[in-house]
């Protein structure tokens, strides 16, 4: 009797029905772990361009900093992925059908750590080709290719993470990855600090310790869908390892071009990485100090989006579509308001935030420039990347990929070109994000409302 009211207190812990429930508080308590675990994965990064910046002097923190967007496209590959693991398992999850989820669950392990290896052996292999082809620095590119090359070293793992944090999120368990990644984020802080300052091995020593971290967290996110104890129909068991064609196919429809949006981005900012790098390497460093910063923004909204994708996902497979409509406005307005006051937060205290990776207060002022113009850019963002969720809940992913190539990538593209060519400032490069993401939502909005009428 003991062991059983255990475990049902183990369930009430971590299980959770989204179908059910007032929405406001319902978003909002899944929501404020996946803020904090999407904070700590962001410190992965920033502790490495903290350390290597304090420690290892500018150049070292120009090399890192430069790498930051073509990580993007890798890891944005995964996380996407991750992202259609998450919708697929939610909707099975509320339709209650045990054999399609037990068969996704296991299909998507196996996709993801596929991808996860190929993104390890091409990166690994491209990287001095492909960071020289955006212009990296001269004097920044050996450090940004080492760099590189043992950062692509995690890729698998980084795909197991976000595996393993996709399943759990959709049963609504958001605190348990919050536990593992707060572990590995204090083992990546002090092993930056013993390979830079110990063994000096500057941004080889950052990128071993992400590395190293990464497969801690994703090891410790295994461990509950091992045991499979309190999180209802979902169990992982190596022996039950198959591709289910229908199972793979459905992961892929979704998982691909989510990922695919993200590699646009990626591809995008590239253009823009480009147009950085045209200015001097304090230019640089500032901008990459600064971009830190807007990954911290992106990533504490970003948990709303997840939210609101795994919300709709359960709605959808349960057939509650009143809560799919509410789910979606209610995590937009959530992270609206978080991104307004995060945004004009850190541009009040920009120059204490950006001591924080560096003491040169030339490099510092090149970061309050970018900054200038993204503060009031990112609640923007919200509209676009919150209804892409809001697609990816109902398994509408294409057209979104589409609406983003155009509005984003191309759009930013010709801005590089254009705009940008024109005026030749800092500024005239980073207002191209506001003009992009307005663009984008619009058409987003519209795609998502057609097919909400349709359901």
């Amino acid at each position: 009797m003991l062991k059983v009211n255990s475990e049902r207190k183990a369930k009430a812990s971590y299980e959770r029905d989204l179908t059910t429930g007032p929405l406001f508080k319902g978003i909002l308590f899944y929501s404020v772990p996946l803020i904090f675990s999407n904070l700590l994965q962001v410190l992965f990064n920033i502790a490495d361009i903290a350390v290597v910046g304090r420690f290892a002097g500018s150049l070292a923190l120009g090399s890192v900093g430069s790498t930051s967007q073509l990580l993007f496209l890798f890891t944005g590959l995964l996380m996407g992925l991750g992202g259609g693991v998450n919708v697929i398992v939610a909707f099975y999850i509320g339709s209650k059908s045990k054999k399609d989820l037990d068969q996704a669950l296991h299909s998507s392990f196996i996709v993801s750590m596929i991808v996860g290896t190929i993104l390890m052996i091409g990166g690994y292999l491209l990287a001095r080709p492909v960071l020289s082809l955006i212009r990296t620095k001269p004097e920044l590119l050996d450090g940004a290719v080492i760099y590189f090359k043992i950062y692509m070293l995690g890729m698998p793992g980084v795909a197991l993470y976000n595996y393993g944090n996709a399943v759990l999120s959709a049963a609504g368990d958001t605190k348990r990855p919050l536990y593992y990644l707060t572990f590995a984020g204090i083992i990546n802080i002090i092993l930056n600090l013993f390979f830079v300052i110990v063994c000096q091995l500057s941004c080889a020593g950052v990128a071993l310790a992400s590395v190293i971290s990464q497969y801690v967290s994703a090891t410790l996110v295994m461990i509950p869908l091992i045991r499979g104890r309190d999180l209802g129909d979902i169990k992982f068991s190596f022996s039950h390892l198959q591709l289910h064609r229908e199972k793979t196919i459905r992961i892929l429809k979704v998982g691909i071009p989510s990922g695919m949006q993200n590699a646009i981005f990626a591809v995008a900012n590239t253009f823009i990485q480009v147009g950085v790098n045209s200015f001097d390497a304090t230019m640089v460093a500032g901008t990459a100090a600064g971009a830190n910063l807007d990954n911290i923004i992106y990533s504490a909204m970003n948990a709303f989006y997840i939210a609101c994708a795994t919300f709709i996902g359960q709605n959808y497979g349960a057939g509650n579509k009143s809560r799919i409509l509410r789910s979606m406005l209610i995590a937009n307005l959530y992270a609206f308001l978080l991104g307004a006051g995060m945004s004009s937060t850190m541009f009040i205290f920009g120059p204490q935030c950006l001591s924080l990776f560096t003491g040169d207060p030339a490099v510092i002022q090149a970061g309050m420039l970018r900054m200038s113009i993204m503060w009031f850019s990112y609640p923007v963002a919200t509209f676009m990347d919150n209804t892409i969720a809001a697609s990816r809940g109902l398994g509408k992913t294409s057209v979104p990929t589409v609406i983003v190539l155009l509005g984003s990538c191309l759009f930013r593209i010709l801005w590089v070109y254009t705009i940008f060519a024109w005026f030749g400032t800092i500024q005239s490069l980073f207002l191209l994000y506001i003009f992009s993401w307005t663009i984008t939502a619009l058409a987003e909005i519209i795609y998502f409302v057609r097919e909400y009428r349709k359901i």
